[in-house]
């Protein structure tokens, strides 16, 4: 077990956090990263453990243009100030990980000035992809060379020449010697060469006790990546697309269609396969704006801190702050924030304190990390499900209509359970528990012990925004869910010792056409809005974009659009 395996991850894009200028003069250092200190106890009050941060390093814009990779952005401070930050995250049981922007680098680069300065005498002209000393670009190089996502402004680096390989694992060993980092987030991962990532994989081996190598791959099959040999972990914007619209459309098939695929993928990785899961980050829009009904902010969390992977919070999110996209802007998405305008929040803000809530039930249950998983109920409105681990069964349950559900599911052998975040005891009656999952809303099962008991935030799950009073109703009332229709008959179930029996009640009921149906209507959706996510992440895009998206219903079209992308 590493410490990755326990991580509850706050994601911070320090640029925008600290409103930093949207241009770098390479001037004095301005030391605004002092300013994130106070913020790392607000971190740990909600739950965290880990800070993912980055771009970090010199660069002329908004960070992913690296000038110089052993060197703090001026706009930040100095080296001084990051290994600051990181010895006080570390002092508080924080970890940290850098932002690791290797596949490119901006144009002040060493190597390319060097380009630019001796042309085919440069000793680093293979240091970049197909530089063509008889081409030209906007620019007036007098040369032409490969770039990333179509900006001359982003020169993509050869990682398959030696010398680029030495030097980014060099670059590596002095980010641990210097700042004490704990692991990387590889930048654009899915377009890196393989045996570039082996290569980091092996460094990451020697570095330090579990060095965790996480990277971002929007689309694909993540066991590609996610193996002994290159990655600990991927970006999961598989389950990211799922979460929101899943409750967009209240359509829970979507959601468990999606987990059930991905955990299958990593049913043959030894040492487990946890995706890095999220709701939004610094490329995507606030799930708060994406949600259709606000009070969904709820359902949806307590699924990214149950489900199977591992949890990360946007900055800011926790406070239920929107952000949209802008025509050629991401400002929005990565705004200056200010710890003072958000007082007692863990108390008085209802979407802080349902986080910490949600930190402190993942802290106190191993099966919520470890745990196996087990559908153990699922209509297009409700979803129950649990996590096993030595002995110790969680049951999550959730709800997205606006009416309260009443679900009797099978549990573990424990005699007593209480809701995380409602407070509420039921017992185990014949190896099963009745619980009620209140409207746009749900709780996490755990069976009642001392910790389970420190884990409870009674009502964290009070309404979120206004929602219509509706009297409590059982699921085997058709108005539960319009469809599938679900007879609870799970009384009879008794589950074994170390993980309840799932309840096949609704695979019964529910035809396999219409799950099929939901299945590949989510592996369209899926391919959609990866494209939409690489192309918001090369620029602005749309209203006709997004009608062309959505139009193209064509599984191998879809596929070889994203391909073209690369």
């Amino acid at each position: 077990m590493a410490w990755y395996d326990e991580a509850i991850f706050y994601h911070i894009y320090p640029l925008g956090l600290t409103g930093a200028p949207t241009q770098n003069s390479y001037g004095e250092p301005e030391h605004r990263l002092n300013t994130l200190l106070p913020w790392i106890d607000h971190i740990k009050n909600i739950g965290c453990n880990a800070i993912y941060i980055g771009p970090l390093f010199e660069s002329v814009g908004h960070g992913y243009e690296t000038t110089d990779y052993k060197k703090l952005d001026s706009r930040l401070g100095d080296n001084a100030d990051l290994k600051h930050f990181v010895a006080e995250c570390h002092k508080k049981d924080v970890k940290v990980i850098f932002d690791g922007v290797f596949n490119h680098t901006g144009r002040d680069f060493f190597a390319f000035q060097d380009i630019k300065k001796n042309r085919e005498s440069s000793a680093y002209k293979d240091w970049y992809c197909n530089v063509n000393f008889y081409g030209n670009n906007e620019y007036n190089d007098g040369f032409s060379y490969e770039n990333w996502g179509g900006y001359n402004l982003l020169v993509k680096l050869n990682q398959k020449n030696p010398a680029v390989k030495d030097y980014i694992c060099d670059v590596i060993r002095f980010w641990v010697s210097e700042f004490d980092v704990d692991g990387i987030r590889l930048d654009a991962a899915d377009v890196l060469d393989f045996d570039f990532m082996k290569a980091l994989r092996h460094l990451a081996n020697e570095l330090k006790p579990d060095f965790w190598l996480m990277g971002e791959v929007i689309h694909g099959e993540y066991s590609r990546w996610v193996n002994e040999g290159t990655l600990h972990s991927v970006t999961n914007y598989h389950l990211h697309k799922a979460l929101y619209s899943g409750h967009n459309d209240h359509n829970y098939f979507e959601i468990a269609h999606t987990v059930k695929r991905l955990y299958d993928m990593g049913a043959s990785n030894p040492n487990g396969f946890r995706l890095y899961n999220f709701v939004d980050n610094h490329d995507v829009e606030r799930i708060y704006t994406k949600l259709n009904n606000k009070a969904h902010f709820a359902p949806v969390h307590i699924l990214l801190y149950t489900l199977p992977g591992i949890p990360s919070i946007y900055y800011g999110s926790e406070f239920g702050i929107e952000g949209k996209k802008e025509r050629f802007s991401d400002a929005s998405l990565r705004p200056a924030l200010h710890l003072s305008d958000y007082p007692d929040a863990v108390d008085t803000n209802p979407f802080t304190k349902l986080i910490a809530a949600l930190g402190r039930a993942r802290q106190q249950s191993k099966a919520l990390s470890y745990g196996d998983y087990h559908e153990l109920k699922l209509l297009n409105r409700q979803y129950v499900f649990s996590r096993s681990f030595e002995g110790e069964c969680a049951v999550v349950a959730v709800n997205n209509d606006d009416s309260d559900s009443t679900i009797t599911v099978p549990a573990g052998t424990a005699g007593r359970y209480i809701g995380a975040l409602s407070g509420q005891h039921v017992d185990v009656v014949n190896g099963t528990i009745c619980i009620q999952i209140k409207a746009n809303s749900g709780d996490i099962w755990l069976p009642e012990t001392t910790d389970s008991q420190k884990a409870v935030t009674p009502d964290a799950v009070a309404p979120l925004v206004s929602t219509p009073q509706v009297s409590t109703i059982d699921v085997n009332q058709e108005t539960a869910a319009p469809t599938p229709t679900v007879t609870d008959n799970s009384d009879t179930k008794t589950p074994p010792p170390t993980s309840p029996t799932v309840d096949t009640t609704s695979a019964q009921t529910s035809s396999d056409s219409d799950y099929t149906k939901a299945f590949e209507e989510g592996k369209i959706a899926g391919l959609q809005e990866a494209i939409l996510a690489i192309m918001e992440k090369n620029g602005y895009v749309s209203d006709q974009m997004r009608r062309d998206v959505a139009a193209n219903v064509y599984h191998d079209s879809l596929i070889n659009w994203i391909k073209s992308f690369r």
